[in-house]
């Protein structure tokens, strides 16, 4: 097998888009790390909160360009692309639960705002866009494990939304010949993530020593991958040649249920409860995803991506992590 060739991002400007969010913090981190000039782009709000950029060292803050914005806004886009050799695009709205609520506002930041970034890429002549898609594209899988010629299915609005974005960012590399990498990660996980998602959930509930461990269904089969990996595959996807109009998933290959996920870090943190399940967190029927591994194939032989932390690594690091700042979490209450 031939191996992958790269281009290198010191000294170049970058544009990551969802610099604020939890994926994003952690790629604008490993972007500082290699040299490279970051322009975060974090959504604008009245606290003038940047989100993870926030959880930076005053050091690496300062080596960053920090716009505040949204990408619903076309015109403000052509201003934050322009000047930029890449763009990685991480923003969006993710939680699965609040786009049954709300699935206008996930078409036009999903969709809409990846075409606005696109549509400025194509006119400023970006050498290099990656668009961040979803396992969740892929609904319960037909068969696993899941290659990137999987079927798709917009078993909710979020994935309905992410699906539309990713068909925008193919369109543009047939139509425009844009050099777009779709980037699709499994189930990152790692510190400072929301706790909206299922793992720092368990982390807090075992970090306050609740009673029971509340959740909602414990068999849906995930493939977790840790933050730092997915952040490197994003500076691949940035960097390895030949690769334009690619869909590549990035994961571990190696499925693990809810209800496991909970024992193992349960025993990793000496504290073994009962798990108790609450229905205000099962999602409508007909809507969860019960299957989802990754085939990381692909990402090894067009990137030489592979994964280097084992879960259990992770899981602990997640946990100390929302131990230390317990006060932001709420153990056992449901987020959308």
């Amino acid at each position: 097998m031939t191996e992958p060739r790269h281009t290198d991002l010191a000294g170049k400007r970058v544009l990551v888009t969802g610099a604020g969010g939890f994926i994003g913090g952690h790629v604008v981190e490993t972007l500082l790390e290699i040299g490279a000039e970051v322009r975060a782009l974090v959504r604008y709000n009245g606290r003038n909160d940047w989100g993870a950029i926030d959880e930076l060292s005053p050091e690496q803050r300062a080596r960053l360009e920090i716009v505040a914005g949204d990408i619903r806004d076309p015109h403000q886009m052509i201003r934050a692309v322009e000047g930029c050799d890449t763009v990685l695009h991480l923003a969006a709205l993710i939680a699965i639960p609040f786009s049954y609520v709300a699935p206008q506002s996930y078409v036009e930041t999903n969709i809409t705002g990846t075409l606005n970034i696109l549509e400025a890429c194509r006119l400023h002549g970006t050498r290099r866009v990656v668009v961040t898609s979803t396992s969740e594209v892929y609904g319960t899988a037909r068969y696993v494990p899941i290659d990137e010629q999987h079927p798709l299915q917009g078993q909710s609005p979020y994935s309905a939304s992410k699906i539309g974005s990713d068909k925008i960012a193919e369109s543009y590399f047939l139509s425009f010949d844009l050099p777009v990498v779709t980037l699709r990660p499994f189930n990152t996980y790692g510190p400072r993530q929301s706790d909206r998602a299922v793992i720092p959930t368990i982390a807090a509930q075992l970090a306050a020593k609740t009673p029971t461990l509340r959740l909602g269904s414990i068999d849906p089969v995930r493939d977790f991958l840790y933050v730092k990996d997915t952040a490197r595959a994003f500076v691949l996807a940035a960097t390895t040649e030949g690769i334009e109009g690619e869909t590549i998933h990035v994961g571990t290959g190696v499925g693990v249920t809810i209800g496991q996920l909970a024992e193992t870090m349960m025993e990793a943190c000496g504290h073994i409860v009962p798990i108790e399940t609450d229905q205000k967190r099962i999602r409508p029927a007909g809507s969860e995803v019960m299957r989802l591994l990754c085939t990381p194939a692909y990402a090894k032989e067009k990137m030489g991506f592979e994964p280097l932390t084992d879960l259990n690594t992770g899981l602990l690091a997640v946990h100390d992590y929302v131990k230390a700042r317990l006060e932001r979490y709420r153990p056992g209450e449901y987020m959308r």
